[in-house]
């Protein structure tokens, strides 16, 4: 796998710069006797990198050239005609040409094809920068559509206090398509436990319908029943971040029932397992990253509650990367827990902003449809059903800039 990803960054490399194409959302779907069956989404930002979006499934980062081949893929332009355009502009022969045209739809192919695929991937981009370029529409959208946690959990660990009410049904149906409409390709729902809205399903099929990936944030204990889980994954669910609470025999239950039904079904899942660095928990940490090793998972989620345990985080990182772990950094977590993005950084409250893309790579809706650039970041941008997006964007903009 790792290698196929090298391959894919490496096939394309800038050429001599020519003006990008007019930005904009172009959509292909295949025709009913295709056997990929497959549909792409194509986002060209103003500076001409683009997002591939892939079955509603995979985010696809493009650079300028990348993207202009996917533009000429995604229209369908005639192949002669995607050539003659492509040598008008950039310094390449004919057989480069066609030979990067191959490439790429090969990738495509194998995209479509590889199973529990991670939900985003780069080509040829700074994986460590990667929210520093202009762009129009934040890449993801997380909704906490709700508060509410499980009964054994403290209330103490979602801020309901915030929030006096939780938009209905149609409202979030609402909310998602204004997010496409804007750009914006890609949700997850989190809280709160999002399990615990009857409508959740619904509404991952509505945003699957729109053409978003989508994903969840959830201690994953109503996922250990099967027709529940079939439930969300038939209505398009892409991706799943599992919160373990590694003190509580129920979790690791849960995971174990969820791991067997998950290599069970035919739908493909990309799923994570979030682990929370605490002091209590500090001198068994590895062990617990081993366990979920030795358990099948593939990919994990770090975060730590005090900063006096950044070297022990920056350890286990290095720990999980020796276990052939996937570690995925950028997903966020509930209120319970830190964002893991707090691995990368030195000092988030100064670097919050330009590091983790909150505000930029992602906003942050409340369970009332305000919006912070981030969790935990309590500077309301505006409301997301009720304000114009160009305002709201015009707003997250000043809090980065």
């Amino acid at each position: 796998m790792q290698n196929f990803f090298e391959t894919l960054k490496k096939s394309f490399f800038p050429g001599p710069k020519a003006e990008p194409l007019p930005p904009g959302i172009y959509h292909y779907q295949a025709p009913e006797d295709d056997p990929l069956n497959y549909r792409l989404h194509l986002r060209l930002e103003e500076g001409g990198a683009g997002l591939l979006i892939i079955n509603a499934a995979t985010v696809l980062h493009l650079n300028q050239t990348a993207a202009e081949y996917a533009y000429h893929i995604v229209r369908q332009t005639p192949l002669e005609d995607a050539i003659e355009s492509i040598q008008r502009r950039y310094d390449v022969s004919r057989t480069d040409i066609l030979n990067d045209f191959s490439n790429l739809k090969e990738q495509i192919q194998t995209l479509i094809e590889l199973p529990d695929l991670d939900p985003v991937t780069y080509m040829d981009m700074d994986r460590h920068a990667p929210y520093s370029d202009a762009i129009t529409a934040p890449y993801r959208l997380d909704c906490a559509i709700t508060y509410q946690v499980p009964e054994s959990a403290s209330t103490e660990v979602a801020p309901i206090q915030r929030v006096d009410r939780e938009l209905t049904t149609q409202e979030w149906k609402d909310i998602l398509s204004k997010a496409w409409q804007a750009g914006i390709p890609h949700v997850i729902f989190t809280g709160g436990e999002p399990t615990l809205r009857e409508d959740l399903a619904e509404l991952i099929a509505a945003a699957e319908e729109n053409g978003q990936v989508t994903g969840i944030v959830t201690d994953g204990y109503k996922l250990s029943d099967s027709n529940y889980l079939h439930t969300l994954l038939s209505a398009g669910l892409d991706h799943t971040l599992i919160v373990l609470q590694p003190e509580d025999e129920k979790s690791w239950e849960s995971l174990a029932s969820f791991s067997f039904w998950s290599e069970t079904m035919d739908e493909d899942l990309f799923v994570a397992v979030h682990l929370t660095l605490t002091d209590e928990n500090k001198h068994n940490f590895q062990s617990l990253i081993e366990k979920l090793a030795l358990a099948g998972v593939t990919a994990i989620s770090l975060s730590t509650n005090s900063k006096s345990l950044t070297q022990e985080l920056k350890n286990a990182q290095e720990f999980a990367y020796a276990k052939d772990l996937e570690l995925v950094w950028d997903i966020p977590v509930p209120y319970s827990a830190l964002n893991p993005i707090a691995l990368e950084l030195e000092n988030a409250e100064e670097e919050v902003n330009t590091v983790s893309g909150a505000g930029r790579g992602w906003l942050y809706i409340e369970p009332d449809g305000d919006i912070l650039p981030g969790q935990g970041i309590n500077q309301v941008l505006g409301n997301f059903l009720r304000d114009e997006w160009e305002m709201i964007w015009q707003a997250a903009k000043t809090f980065w800039e």
